[in-house]
């Protein structure tokens, strides 16, 4: 199906773009002039220049943008934000290990030569945009902005990441990361604090939250059941926040958004790796 036709459909409210990142600017700018709500697949875009345009084309079309980013929406990272900021079962929060480290199978196409889609430039691809956004939206969406951010990348012949060392720098903790699409990790993700540790199997489809007691040496399992369909929390959040025409969740979702790209365009050049947006 062309955009064009998608867009002349009048049954249709939302359209979910899922295609290469350097191809959703276009496509969602098309959607959004056609007034149809957007949901965008992360990365949103390969700017933050194209981020910020189609949000001034979504408010002038009255319609929605959202970037699906489903981990923050399930209901054990909703459960994790409660015990870290309302109940306060850490303490003080000394810093984060995050762990989102997978090998690709596209990763063989690499060594053999090929420029597969998601480790091209042209196609705005690598590993921090595929596997890092998730660690870092998980550390952004807890914590906010980091003050500083630094990045220490393996590039592949490509030009484009394959995985790599993040560390966040807040006011008073750091948070470290490790992504990858050219190594697997079991590590778990931890975040310390000086009553004890928190510890989950992983920052997205989070089945474990794990509190180790510093002071009775105890450990609990808080989390609760997780959805057997992991889009169903954003699909009914997001659906919520359109029908509900919910400005206030949707601007807090569009900052993260800005905030996001900001930090991984950032960490993107500090390394050279620049994509075709980037140079526009």
């Amino acid at each position: 199906t062309s955009i064009d036709s998608l867009v002349q459909d009048s049954n249709l409210d939302a359209v979910y773009v899922a295609s290469p990142n350097s191809l959703h600017y276009s496509q969602a700018k098309t959607i959004l002039q056609a007034k149809k709500h957007v949901i965008l697949e992360k990365p949103a875009t390969s700017t933050l220049a194209e981020l910020q345009d189609l949000f001034k084309i979504a408010k002038e079309n009255n319609v929605f943008l959202i970037e699906a980013y489903r981990h923050i929406q399930e209901v054990n990272y909703k459960l994790l934000r409660r015990v870290l900021f309302e109940e306060k079962k850490l303490g003080t929060i000394f810093g984060a290990s995050l762990n989102f480290s997978m090998y690709s199978s596209r990763y063989n196409n690499v060594l053999a030569g090929e420029t597969p889609n998601i480790f091209s430039l042209e196609m705005s691809g690598g590993s921090l945009v595929d596997m890092g956004v998730y660690p870092v939206t998980f550390a952004l969406a807890l914590f906010g902005k980091p003050k500083s951010q630094t990045y220490a990348p393996f590039i592949c012949h490509t030009g484009a990441d394959a995985g790599g060392f993040i560390v966040l720098q807040y006011e008073k903790f750091g948070v470290q990361i490790q992504q990858s699409k050219c190594f697997t990790s079991f590590a778990p993700t931890e975040v310390y604090g000086e009553n004890g540790t928190i510890s989950l199997n992983s920052v997205t489809d989070i089945a474990s939250v794990k509190f180790w007691d510093r002071k009775t040496k105890q450990t609990e399992e808080l989390a609760e059941k997780k959805m057997d369909l992991n889009l169903q929390e954003e699909a009914e959040e997001f659906a919520r926040i359109i029908n509900n025409k919910d400005v206030d969740a949707a601007a807090k979702l569009e900052q993260l958004s800005y905030d996001i790209v900001s930090v991984t365009s950032d960490l993107r050049r500090q390394n050279g790796i620049l994509y075709p947006a980037d140079k526009a």
